[in-house]
């Protein structure tokens, strides 16, 4: 969960978020050193009293200017590019969350199993908050997966357009109304992750918050039992 502290991503749980993080770090090394070099030759340029009246054109420099960017964006763009095909990508899931977006709230259902499990899923109020639960965040029915398992959540809205998002496992996918739209992650530890619908939505866009507990395998299979 981000801390009111927090400047960086959060940590990850998932494979994906991980090698996001890794690119996040990667284009932002390339562009200090951008940012150096330019800062550098600028200042040389300001505080030195070299003049040449005569010069018209450097064919040197231009090629150099013009061939390093193209290098630089190939640096930046290859590893963007593996990514955006990795995210994409959906191996053999065990299993599938559907997930509809409200005003203002989500509704859940577990499909692949005989009793098939539905739920919608509120914020808790302020003044019904416990003393370990978090404001704004914390939810009644939260959504239990269980860890070391690939999951597909399929995402549609009721009504408006919606974005179930939850940053630790890299995962945001739009909820729009007649449309089915997939992806899947792999939460690779147990805990509590915490997202929010990141579409403006409506008056209470702020106060649809997503909570997913990852759990052990046998865990998550009493849980199905017991529901």
């Amino acid at each position: 969960m981000s801390t009111w502290a927090n400047l960086n991503l959060q940590n990850s749980a998932s494979p994906l978020m991980e090698q996001l993080i890794f690119f996040h770090d990667h284009a932002l090394l390339i562009l200090v050193m951008i940012t150096t070099m330019v800062s550098y030759l600028m200042f040389t340029l300001l505080f030195n009293k070299y003049t040449n009246r005569f010069l018209l054109h450097g064919q040197t420099i231009e090629v150099i200017w013009t061939i390093l960017p193209a290098i630089i964006l190939l640096f930046i763009a290859l590893p963007s590019l593996r990514l955006l095909y990795l995210l994409d990508e959906i191996n053999k899931p065990s299993i599938t969350l559907k997930t509809i977006g409200h005003q203002w709230y989500w509704s859940y259902e577990y499909s692949d199993f005989k009793n098939n499990i539905e739920f919608d899923s509120y914020m808790i109020p302020t003044n019904e908050l416990k003393l370990d639960e978090f404001r704004l965040l914390d939810v009644d029915n939260r959504v239990v997966l269980p860890m070391n398992s690939q999951i597909r959540i399929l995402v549609t809205a009721a009504d408006v357009l919606h974005s179930w998002t939850v940053p630790a496992l890299g995962v945001k996918v739009d909820g729009t109304p007649g449309r089915l739209n997939q992806t899947n992650f792999f939460i690779n530890r147990p805990g509590l992750f915490f997202g929010q619908c990141s579409e403006i939505c409506g008056a209470n866009h702020s106060f649809m918050p997503i909570v997913i507990e990852s759990v052990p395998t046998e865990y998550f299979i009493k849980w199905i039992m017991n529901n």
